[in-house]
């Protein structure tokens, strides 16, 4: 099963325009519940372009850093994924559900 904020390699070409592109890192940000009976899931990538913009958290854990872009979150395809490669912290993960709770507040 697809866990929330487990860090997985996930090949993201085709994509167009500014879209984040490559196969990447990116963390997956859609609840267990619904990634276990969906064969999508809602991803963040992670870039290894520091911005400091809002919508950029950066990440030193593991194998993984840069920034998670929460501006380009989608839904991909499970088929998607190459591999699983970490998991967010409990801290990361809580920030993260945070910006999202912010960065969707209306």
């Amino acid at each position: 099963m697809v866990e929330r904020f487990a860090v997985v390699l996930v090949e993201l070409d085709p994509t167009r325009g500014s879209e984040l592109q490559k196969t990447r890192p990116c963390v997956i940000v859609s609840p267990s519940e619904i990634n276990a009976r969906l064969r999508t899931v809602v991803v963040a990538p992670i870039t290894s372009t520091v911005k400091k913009y809002p919508t950029r958290i950066p990440i030193d854990q593991e194998n993984v850093r840069g920034s998670i872009a929460l501006d380009q979150i989608r839904a991909i395809d499970k088929t998607r994924i190459v591999a699983q490669i970490s998991r967010l912290d409990e801290q990361m993960a809580m920030l993260v559900a945070d910006r999202l709770v912010e960065f969707f507040h209306y």
